[in-house]
């Protein structure tokens, strides 16, 4: 059942856009941000200003969290990711390469847009995900350990 769910899990992620990232600002203050990403399996990646908020607050805690989840009225037929892992900034050219090329084919529009010496690439790896289905039964929650 866990190489079934992962599968299910790399599927959900590669065929959604949006993730609700949470970090912790060093005063201790809970933080969101609503980010476009891209995925490799479970593995997910986003670009960013380097001087923003969430920068500083994963230099100073690198554990996150964050969900992936659609607007579903009905509610049995929801489903959602959320997510616990650790995020980290990306500084391999031949990383940076590939992803950029798994950004391009998910968002073309980043293909027009011109180099920016102030974006940076992050890159959050899980360590655990819950996929929910409410399709299976009413607060059905899966846990897979990565």
């Amino acid at each position: 059942m866990t190489d079934e769910l992962k599968e299910k899990i790399y599927e959900y992620l590669a065929t959604h856009y949006y993730l609700n990232l949470a970090t912790v600002s060093p005063e201790g203050k809970p933080m969101a941000h609503t980010m476009a990403y891209v995925s490799e399996n479970a593995t997910v990646y986003f670009a960013t200003n380097k001087d923003t908020r969430k920068v500083r607050n994963i230099t100073n805690n690198p554990d996150v969290a964050y969900t992936v989840d659609e607007d579903e009225p009905d509610w049995f037929g929801m489903q959602a990711l959320q997510v616990e892992g650790k995020a980290s900034i990306v500084t391999d050219e031949g990383d940076l390469r590939r992803v950029g090329e798994i950004m391009t084919a998910k968002f073309p529009i980043t293909a027009d847009m011109p180099p920016d010496p102030y974006t940076i690439l992050i890159k959050v790896e899980p360590e655990v995900v819950y996929f929910l289905d409410y399709s299976v039964e009413f607060w059905y929650r899966a846990k897979v350990d990565f």
